[in-house]
């Protein structure tokens, strides 16, 4: 439409001006703002978008649903798609729509591309790449009328302006003279039939108040006395032309300022008050922060609760074995890899068990968890020779095997950990 009209304003309207009458560029002009804004009008309108139904709805209309049907005294049966109401004498079916959830209300439809329920449905038109419906079918037909008339208007003088150049220069010279004006007049003669015959076909539908969805269909019929009768027609061509096109515009039934609400509600995790250690943004993307702080202090407690059973509690200050440093002494940094078994335990048959090597006793105190303080932390978030303070009272299993059991403790913690 922009080509057409640009090229024949710039190449044919000034020489039909001087010719002719100067009256044919302004009557040009006003033809093209009037497409162009019928245009923008279908496009950029709501077309009678029917809102879906929230949650509440739908769980609502789910349980009419299966007490009209019956659904408690029997098995699963789908709820119906139809409902039947009267509409001026004749049965009208209202479908159901799994997409919305939704009765769609006479007349209406769902559309693929758009993805919505559209009131009094028409088509769905590519090149306003938009539906037409209830509230934007009357600028459609406007936009497809001007523009009928304005391909008219410009083939007619462009013809006109090949024919009055030819009279003074011949045809052939008229021809090389203003090749736009023979490209637009190819490219109006090819697409004039097709746009003025949209413009008779959508002219006959507003004046038996039909839509092109039902005359594909086949709905209705055109004759009155027959049993399936439009029942939307007010039998006058003249009424149903200003219904169509002069009758009040219903409001918009969509919230436009208004947020989208999700279909379920996302509870939150609880929190526990624990800051995870080297907390970055991918790490963020992977899990919730509270659901990886409470899975990790879950793992590290699991792991750590086999090693601390009930024994006789020494402080730093008792305990101190020869050769190696004592509990009150920074440990030093190990670097995580597979767990080695303890020197001083000696090595265990196939059909030797824990309580073989362990010492027995007949009172057990409950477990001991360590705190999310005292649990060592994960590789690569302490820097190297950072030393874990240990001065708090620990329940040790041996004198022997203390200094074994820890390291083989803080390596399993740590593998555990980085998983």
């Amino acid at each position: 439409v922009i080509c057409t009209s640009s090229v024949h304003l710039l190449y044919s309207c000034p020489y039909l001006a001087v010719k002719i009458t100067p009256a044919i560029p302004v009557v040009g002009g006003i033809l093209f703002f009037f497409v162009m804004g019928t245009l923008l009008r279908t496009s950029f309108s709501d077309p009678g978008v029917l809102p879906r139904a929230t949650p509440d709805e739908a769980a609502d209309l789910e349980r009419q649903i299966d007490v009209a049907n019956g659904t408690s005294s029997g098995g699963y049966r789908p709820p119906p798609r139809t409902k039947e109401v009267i509409i001026n004498g004749q049965t009208v079916k209202l479908k159901y729509c799994f997409t919305c959830k939704i009765f769609r209300p006479p007349r209406a439809s769902h559309c693929s591309l758009c993805d919505n329920c559209v009131e009094r449905f028409d088509h769905h038109c590519p090149w306003v790449g938009n539906c037409v419906g209830k509230r934007n079918y009357r600028f459609f037909y406007m936009f497809i009328l001007s523009l009928s008339f304005l391909t008219v208007f410009i083939f007619a003088f462009v013809i006109t302006h090949v024919i009055l150049r030819s009279q003074q220069t011949g045809f052939l010279n008229a021809l090389k003279d203003s090749p736009a004006s023979v490209l637009e007049a190819v490219v109006c003669f090819f697409s004039v039939w097709s746009i003025v015959g949209l413009s008779g076909f959508h002219t006959y539908l507003i004046s038996s108040n039909q839509t092109t969805n039902e005359d594909i269909k086949g709905s209705w019929s055109n004759k009155r006395g027959k049993e399936n009768y439009n029942p939307y027609s007010y039998g006058n061509i003249f009424t149903n032309c200003c219904v169509a096109l002069c009758g009040p515009i219903s409001p918009s039934l969509i919230d436009r300022r208004g947020y989208i609400q999700p279909d379920t509600p996302q509870p939150a995790a609880p929190s526990n008050g624990i800051t995870m250690y080297g907390a970055t943004q991918s790490q963020s993307d992977m899990c919730d922060q509270d659901q990886c702080i409470q899975s990790t202090k879950f793992v590290l407690q699991a792991a750590a609760t086999p090693l601390l059973q009930s024994e006789p509690s020494l402080t730093s200050d008792e305990l101190h074995l020869p050769g190696k440093p004592g509990l009150g002494t920074p440990c030093a940094s190990l670097a995580p890899g597979p767990p080695t078994p303890p020197s001083s335990m000696p090595n265990l048959a196939a059909e030797a068990t824990l309580a073989d090597v362990l010492p027995r006793k007949e009172e057990h105190v409950a477990h001991q968890f360590l705190t999310p303080d005292e649990v060592p932390s994960p590789p690569g978030l302490l820097a190297a020779g950072s030393p874990l303070a240990h001065s708090r009272t620990v329940h040790v299993l041996g004198l022997a095997s203390q200094d074994s059991l820890h390291e083989d403790s803080v390596r399993g913690l740590v593998k555990l950990s980085s998983v």
